[in-house]
């Protein structure tokens, strides 16, 4: 039994209704990711001359990264506007009621728009967990070397590290450019008692290796009658498992990472028994709910938009752009709650998505049908 019908002229409509979805879409995507580029260009035009920016750098490391973050970012809610303008807009024309008029039913209506929907969901799937973290890192790369001011990843000045249960890692002043610290210190501890402490100056740390050195370091050790004492030696050169990327902020390091480089580094970090978990889940559920909700914002803009009122298409678009700001300032509330560690990280991202999956039911049982 088919589900979707094979009528001739179910397919030219659902081509129809398809190709003005998608163009819509496409359209309003392009012209705003240009505008936003343009405007982002004259606010660094100054930092690429000052610094030298090279032209192919610009584009392919800077802007080639940027422009799918952009896409990325506003695809729900041109998705939103674009059901909303090209729907009305057939409503006004009583091309909608034409249609349902024909004996075609408002709910295989839906079937073009949830598969223009599909379409995007899957990009925006796409871009979000493989495309723009492999993006972002070039992207940090660039901004790093040629940005007077980056603010993508931020290091602290004190850094502490928990490696495996009872051992620490201290850094203090790490520099990215020459990935040196002043000061290096390891701490083991038996309860809640320091038992050895290695100090360490001008610490740096060689990525290809992934091993911590030093010219001079000194190892401090409690002994069992309480007494502290030391010895010094020369040309540290120790693994650990602490690479430098993990000093970081942890919000703004998981934005460089795949999906699969994400799971791994939230097992790292729970073996590690890291305070910061709950940062990488909301991360990893974000990556999913916003995809998701292209279907859910893409019920609601039909369900509003079929129907001829009064006020015509600015009444739809109206309203549908403060349903649109509406989940989109629910989601960033909710997601900073759930960053707090006041909520479960899935509770917060998905709870935007729920409260207007109940919204979108409600406005499509209310549809003309």
């Amino acid at each position: 039994m088919r589900l979707i019908p094979s009528i001739p002229g179910y397919r030219t409509l659902d081509r129809y209704i398809l190709k003005k979805f998608l163009k819509t879409y496409v359209f309003g995507l392009l012209m705003m990711s240009v505008i936003i580029v343009v405007f982002d260009y004259v606010e660094r035009v100054d930092d690429f001359t000052e610094m030298h920016a090279p032209l192919d750098a610009i584009i392919f490391d800077y802007y080639m990264n940027f422009i799918p973050h952009l896409v990325n970012q506003f695809s729900a809610l041109f998705t939103f506007i674009s059901v909303i303008f090209f729907t009305s807009k057939l409503a006004m024309q009583t091309e909608i009621v034409a249609i349902l008029s024909g004996g075609v039913s408002f709910r295989r209506l839906m079937w073009p728009y949830m598969l223009g929907a599909g379409l995007i969901a899957t990009l925006s799937l796409a871009l979000s967990l493989w495309i723009i973290p492999e993006g972002q890192k070039d992207s940090v790369s660039f901004q790093a070397k040629y940005f007077k001011s980056n603010q993508l990843i931020d290091y602290d000045e004190h850094i502490y590290r928990q490696l495996e249960p009872g051992t620490f890692a201290y850094i203090r002043g790490y520099a990215p450019k020459s990935e040196r610290v002043p000061f290096f210190a390891i701490e083991r501890y038996e309860g809640s008692e320091m038992v050895e402490v290695l100090n360490a100056a001008s610490a740096s740390f060689d990525e290809e290796s992934g091993r911590w050195t030093a010219p001079r370091y000194v190892i401090y050790t409690r002994g069992e009658d309480g007494s502290l004492g030391y010895e010094q030696f020369r040309n540290l050169d120790t693994l650990i498992d602490l690479d430098v990327k993990e000093l970081a902020g942890i919000k703004g390091l998981v934005k460089t990472l795949t999906l699969e480089e994400l799971n791994g580094f939230y097992d790292q970090q729970l073996e590690k028994g890291s305070d910061d978990l709950f940062l990488i889940e909301v991360e990893r559920h974000t990556r999913f709910s916003y995809p998701f909700s292209t279907f859910i914002l893409t019920l609601i803009g039909v369900s509003i938009a079929s129907r001829k009122v009064r006020g015509g298409m600015g009444m739809h678009i109206g309203l549908g752009i403060a349903l649109c700001f509406g989940y989109i300032m629910l989601g960033r509330v909710f997601e900073q709650i759930a960053l707090g560690g006041t909520m479960p990280p899935w509770l917060g991202v998905w709870l935007p998505n729920i409260i207007f999956m109940f919204i979108a039911f409600y406005v499509y049982i209310k549809a003309p049908k």
